[in-house]
């Protein structure tokens, strides 16, 4: 009789943690807006699952996010929304990359959705992901795009997720068979489609359907490749090469100038950005760095350098940037395009190790052309470009003369 006592018998089981207590722990009110509607499932989770949940209810208050709408609701309610990865690092929601430059984000009952969520109602994000995409399938039955004068289509749903309909390639990989097809997504109620025949007509397309502040998401083309989507890769002397080009660095000048606005003050001035484009018709973004403050530079093609004076000492591809060593930069922990934190500016002897684009006084004439002085002036003749054997420089940006220059 011991031996079946022992052997049917149990452990103790050590009690389960109570809501009261967790909430102790971590510090938070038990009269949080909106905790009963969420509170339901406690009862039945263990103790580390009670601890999981807590923590999240804990992680939402200290982000001040709100508390999620029963998943009785939500669960037929859900909507991707595709947005710049910027912005999905900025706000802080649930989001998962996409393709080059996207991401995907989680709207519930029109609210978007912080991980802590999937916590509290105790679903996986793989299985929100699936019903939101089968909602967004069942709103778009029915409704094609349209073809316009031009021959490219442009999405007319009306329900202000025309770009989420970027992931529902059965709406738009067969309007050209047999020809590759071209995305664009401007902003988040236009959609556009277009076979490589129209790509000029694609691209007159996107300027106009540019999204303003808050709204705008890519004006990057995108390609359809098999079962993936990439940003279309054009080469020189592909007419859209250079059009391309400058709808990505026109992306990336949206990305900073929205950037700026989170950079602390007291890490120092973000950079200036110019978008420059060379006789030869191809455009190269240049920063602006002034002596005086530490400078936070983006990657881009140039470095402007002015002095404390004002005086410009001229451009140099900012690649060659480690020629400097003792100018040494540290990464900004920042959301969004990559900055560099420079506290030392260069002296003139050490910008002589830098591969040149434009001499000083040749900066000082397309500053004023770009509008920083009365005088309209443009350099017609770029530095000469450097004889080293060891440039980093591609040898088709070397030397390169300067035309028209543009302020975005």
């Amino acid at each position: 009789m011991a031996f079946l006592s022992r052997f049917f018998s149990r452990a103790q089981r050590a009690p389960l943690p109570s809501m009261e207590e967790l909430f102790a722990e971590l510090g938070i009110s038990l009269d949080l807006p909106g905790l009963d509607d969420v509170k339901g499932d406690f009862e039945h989770l263990d103790a580390e699952e009670r601890r999981h949940w807590a923590e999240a209810i804990a992680e939402l208050r200290s982000k001040g996010q709100e508390m999620p709408p029963l998943w009785l609701d939500a669960q037929f309610d859900l909507l991707p929304q595709v947005v710049p990865h910027w912005q999905a690092e900025r706000e802080g929601f649930l989001f998962k990359p996409l393709f080059e430059g996207l991401c995907q984000r989680i709207l519930a009952c029109g609210r978007l959705v912080p991980r802590p969520w999937l916590v509290l109602w105790g679903v996986t994000e793989e299985d929100l992901e699936d019903r939101a995409l089968t909602r967004l399938q069942e709103l778009s039955h029915g409704k094609p795009v349209r073809r316009l004068p031009s021959g490219i289509y442009q999405s007319t749903f009306g329900d202000g997720m025309d770009a989420s309909r970027i992931l529902l390639p059965e709406l738009w990989a067969e309007l050209f068979p047999g020809q590759n097809t071209f995305l664009a997504i401007p902003s988040s109620t236009c959609l556009l489609v277009a076979p490589q025949v129209l790509l000029p007509k694609l691209v007159e397309a996107i300027g106009p359907a540019i999204g303003s502040a808050g709204d705008r998401i890519s004006a990057t083309i995108y390609q359809h490749v098999g079962q993936t989507i990439l940003p279309a890769t054009l080469q020189d002397p592909h007419p859209i090469a250079q059009p391309q080009r400058e709808l990505r660095q026109s992306d990336l000048l949206a990305a900073c100038q929205a950037q700026d606005l989170d950079l602390p003050p007291a890490l120092g001035q973000p950079a200036g950005l110019l978008s420059l484009r060379t006789q030869q018709g191809r455009s190269l973004l240049m920063a602006i760095w002034k002596e005086g403050t530490p400078c936070l530079l983006p990657d881009t093609d140039l470095v402007g350098f002015i002095d404390a004076q004002g005086r410009p000492l001229g451009i140099y591809f900012r690649q060659t940037l480690p020629r400097i060593p003792e100018v040494r930069g540290e990464t900004v922990d920042i959301w969004g395009p990559r900055r560099t934190r420079y506290a030392a500016f260069p002296t003139r002897e050490q910008l002589e190790r830098l591969e040149p684009f434009a001499t000083g006084e040749q900066m000082d004439a397309l500053l004023r052309g770009a509008g920083n002085a009365p005088r309209q002036a443009a350099p017609r003749q770029a530095a000469p470009p450097s004889t080293s054997t060891s440039s980093p420089v591609p040898e088709h940006l070397r030397g390169l003369s300067l035309g028209p220059v543009r302020e975005d």
